[in-house]
């Protein structure tokens, strides 16, 4: 019986967790293509298509170019995102905008772009990367928290929809990990009235993050869980973050509340 390679669409592919993840799927065996605006180096096993994850045309461009020269998709990683950071009322509308336009719009139109796909030959996988800051928002990076909120709620209602095509859909949620999304963060550090808590909770942040977990490891188990054909709909990465989920759970969610505030708002 002839077998095909899996075809995987990995966003923001050129660095970072998602260059991890690509090669971690091409060292599986998956045919792999990363989506990005340029092409930073070139991985082995991964195939480069520019696509502007901001931009409906680019993206359908994209994945059409993908399904030409293969004939299918089986697998969607959405990637795609970075952070702001900054206090909500010295955040402008125009920079919340953005960190929607690409963290929660940019997957939706990946997505779109491959359903159609993947509904014609019977099945795939997409999964989307979200946060553990999606269950536990985090003061002083809002509206990070609420695009990864979004999308935990994208992929909930988009499991239901897509089932019946034997499509899957799970979110990711990942803590800190070491990559290059800290020094990418856009950051308002305007304080005024603030009294240096802006400061100190992003110092917080940034430091977690270069402590915390390879890239390599994140892009091995992001791979892993995207090759299989079906799993929880929210998964946190890391023993830290499995536990973390589990409190936001367990607890009232006045209590974990305080307990945030506590680690990044004091």
């Amino acid at each position: 019986m002839k077998t095909h390679k899996k075809v995987a669409i990995v966003t923001g592919g050129s660095g970072g967790i998602g260059r991890c993840t690509a090669r971690a799927l091409a060292k599986a065996g998956c045919r792999v293509y990363e989506f990005s605006r340029r092409e930073k180096g070139k991985a082995e096993g991964v195939e480069h298509v520019t696509a502007d994850m901001t931009d409906e045309a680019s993206v359908q461009a994209a994945a059409a170019e993908v399904e030409r020269r293969e004939g299918r998709i089986d697998i969607l990683v959405c990637n795609a995102g970075f952070g702001i950071s900054g206090a909500a009322e010295y955040t402008s509308p125009e920079d919340a905008h953005a960190q929607l336009e690409l963290n929660l719009y940019g997957a939706d139109r990946a997505a779109r772009a491959v359903i159609p796909v993947m509904r014609a030959q019977g099945g795939g996988r997409i999964v989307c990367m979200s946060s553990i800051a999606g269950i536990l928002p985090i003061p002083f990076q809002l509206w990070y928290s609420v695009s990864k909120a979004a999308i935990n709620a994208y992929v909930l209602a988009l499991q239901n929809e897509l089932r019946p095509f034997g499509i899957s859909v799970c979110a990711v949620m990942p803590g800190d990990i070491a990559s290059g999304f800290t020094a990418n963060r856009k950051k308002t550090l305007r304080e005024d009235a603030y009294g240096g808590r802006v400061a100190r909770s992003v110092a917080r942040m940034e430091h977690d993050e270069e402590t915390g977990m390879s890239p390599e490891a994140a892009g091995a188990f992001i791979a892993k869980t995207a090759l299989k054909k079906s799993s929880r709909p929210l998964i946190a990465l890391g023993l830290p973050y499995k536990a973390a989920a589990a409190a936001a759970k367990l607890l009232p969610r006045r209590l974990s509340n305080r307990i945030i505030g506590q680690m990044y708002a004091k």
